[in-house]
């Protein structure tokens, strides 16, 4: 009796710390969790995001403020240096489309010309909404949905162990490639699941989702500069005649 009085009048002991303590939000923790909210949380994000990508990316972000999720759970740190991951980004990105583009997707048996955007060939009226619209459902929008926000639903559900990892980049990236399928068919499934286990490898080990959206940036642009130029059967046919 006489220690638990001593313990209650010792400023800033374990008790009094705990009682003044802010109490956990009910609505947030639920959220967090996988009861109904939280399952219903994850069905109307990635139906949202089904709809209209940025939407669903939207809604992840009033997701993360309402669940009182640390940012950093869905990738939001600070990089080490802005200078060096713009660069490394824009670097990769444009790289890795044009690999994709001349090596891998003729291996697949992929067509040279991308029809979904053939109508984008020399269309000047159609360049700034189709930049706002890879800004928005590339970098902003897909990285948040199918990279941070997933990648922490799963996480939490599976662990952070190296397998628990792996079956994450999996998941998500035949989810990415899935969402390709009703606009891009069978080819552009394929090569969005590849871009999400390179993307989704990546964030597995950095946890960083900045150079992420502008390698994803600078994947779509340099995309889009090889169907304005009309340079797609040049660019597929450049290794395998």
């Amino acid at each position: 009796m006489t220690d638990d009085v001593s313990k209650l009048a010792v400023p800033g002991s374990a008790l009094e710390a705990e009682a003044g303590k802010p109490a956990e939000d009910a609505s947030a923790v639920e959220l967090r969790g996988f009861g109904l909210a939280g399952i219903l949380a994850i069905i109307i994000i990635l139906t949202a995001t089904l709809i209209y990508v940025p939407l669903g990316a939207a809604l992840v972000v009033l997701w993360v403020w309402r669940s009182r999720t640390p940012w950093r759970e869905i990738g939001y740190t600070r990089p080490r240096s802005w200078i060096r991951s713009v660069i490394a980004g824009i670097a990769f990105g444009s790289a890795f489309k044009l690999l994709m583009k001349a090596i891998v997707m003729p291996l697949l048996g992929a067509p040279p010309i991308n029809r979904a955007f053939h109508d984008l060939v020399g269309n000047r009226g159609a360049i700034l909404g189709f930049l706002l619209t890879i800004l928005a459902f590339a970098a902003f929008g897909e990285e948040t949905v199918f990279r941070g926000y997933l990648f922490e639903r799963f996480g939490k559900l599976f662990g952070n162990g190296v397998g628990a990892k792996t079956a994450v980049v999996l998941i998500t990236s035949v989810l990415f490639g899935l969402a390709h399928y009703r606009v891009q068919g069978l080819s552009g499934t394929e090569q969005a699941t590849i871009v999400g286990l390179v993307f989704g490898t990546i964030f597995a080990v950095t946890g960083r989702i900045w150079t992420l959206m502008v390698t994803h940036l600078a994947f779509d642009l340099t995309a889009y500069a090889i169907i304005y130029w009309n340079l797609e059967t040049k660019v597929a046919h450049m290794v395998f005649k």
